[in-house]
């Protein structure tokens, strides 16, 4: 297996957490002995059960964010670090830090932006059944829309390439930000990667803070708004085709009576039904509009993202991967 050079790059480990004081310093120590080159760093989200003073006792750089919500912590986390390589994980003891290694091995040698560590058994222990079943109906939903780059857009445990990290807006504020952070990925077409690795359990005291409905339509929504921003011809096509559909469906019988009898009967239908085409006509028209207007974001985004210094040819491993070897499953996107 190829050894990484760790004295040429610059590693930096994101952990953002809310109240994980029963598993935060296992994991920080756990990271320590897999990278002891790295920088550990815990971002605190307004815990309340000592989980910053766990995560300085375990030897990682503390720092509070205030504004509750991953979103805002990786926001923070992004901006304030400066790292050649960005490794994030859960503070919850789910991903096992001896894997961090492999993930940014893979996104070494295969040159890529972001390496996605999937969920191998998620979808049997996701914390409920609920969750579980979210999980297969948004991955679904994702592919659908954004296309078919990744398997498991809700992974805590990815690699990120300082390209990357400087380039990622991160506009949202919950659980939706590895959401975002996918269709970023999909939006400027960036080599991505992903890795299948073991998936723990929570230990005993520890509890996910995730809520089946709330949360779950928090992404949703934030589906709904990544599709206007990045695909807005396909969102106002939709709405568009919506009100085409009702116009005509209220069309319909007017046209066949005046046909039948020469005269128009039901005035106030007919307007109606006007009314709805004339909507879905402006509606398609702002479609095709905002297209070209996320299209001209699209490459700005792209150029601000070259501009950012890539990772040096000297800090690349010499050998690709050895998938078997490793026991873990590679999927390059």
């Amino acid at each position: 297996m190829t050894r990484l050079p760790p004295e040429s790059l610059n590693i930096a480990v994101l952990l953002p957490c809310y109240n994980e004081a029963a598993t935060i310093g296992a994991v920080v120590r756990g990271f320590k002995a897999a990278l002891p080159h790295a920088q550990i760093h815990v971002y605190d989200n307004n815990s309340t059960d000592g989980t910053a003073l766990h995560a300085m006792l375990a030897g990682a750089a503390v720092v509070r964010e205030r504004r509750q919500g991953k979103g805002h912590v990786v926001r923070r986390m992004f901006a304030d670090i400066d790292a050649d390589i960005y490794l994030m994980a859960d503070g919850d003891g789910t991903y096992a830090p001896e894997d961090g290694e492999e993930l940014i091995r893979t996104l070494l040698t295969e040159r890529a932006d972001m390496v996605v560590g999937t969920r191998r058994g998620v979808h049997a222990d996701a914390g409920r059944d609920g969750h579980a079943f979210g999980n297969r109906i948004f991955n679904i939903l994702y592919r659908t829309i954004f296309g078919p780059d990744f398997t498991d857009i809700f992974s805590g445990y990815r690699a990120f390439s300082r390209r990357f990290a400087k380039s990622f807006p991160a506009v949202s504020g919950g659980f939706e930000i590895e959401t975002e952070m996918s269709v970023h990925a999909s939006r400027l077409k960036l080599p991505v990667a992903e890795l299948e690795l073991d998936y723990g359990r929570r230990p005993e005291g520890s509890h996910s803070k995730l809520s089946t409905f709330k949360d779950g339509g928090k992404i949703l929504w934030m589906f709904a708004m990544l599709m206007k921003e990045t695909r807005p011809f396909a969102f106002f096509g939709l709405i568009s085709a919506f009100f085409m559909l009702s116009s005509m469906g209220f069309m319909t019988p007017v046209l066949a009576e005046y046909f039948e009898t020469g005269l128009v009967n039901r005035m106030p239908t007919w307007v109606l039904s006007m009314a709805l085409m004339m909507i879905s006509f402006m509606v398609f028209t702002a479609g095709l509009i905002l297209d070209s207007v996320a299209r001209s974001r699209a490459e700005q985004l792209r150029i601000h993202y070259i501009n950012v210094a890539a990772l040096s040819q000297g800090a690349m491993p010499e050998k690709p991967i050895d998938a078997a070897r490793s026991g873990k499953t590679a999927r390059i996107a």
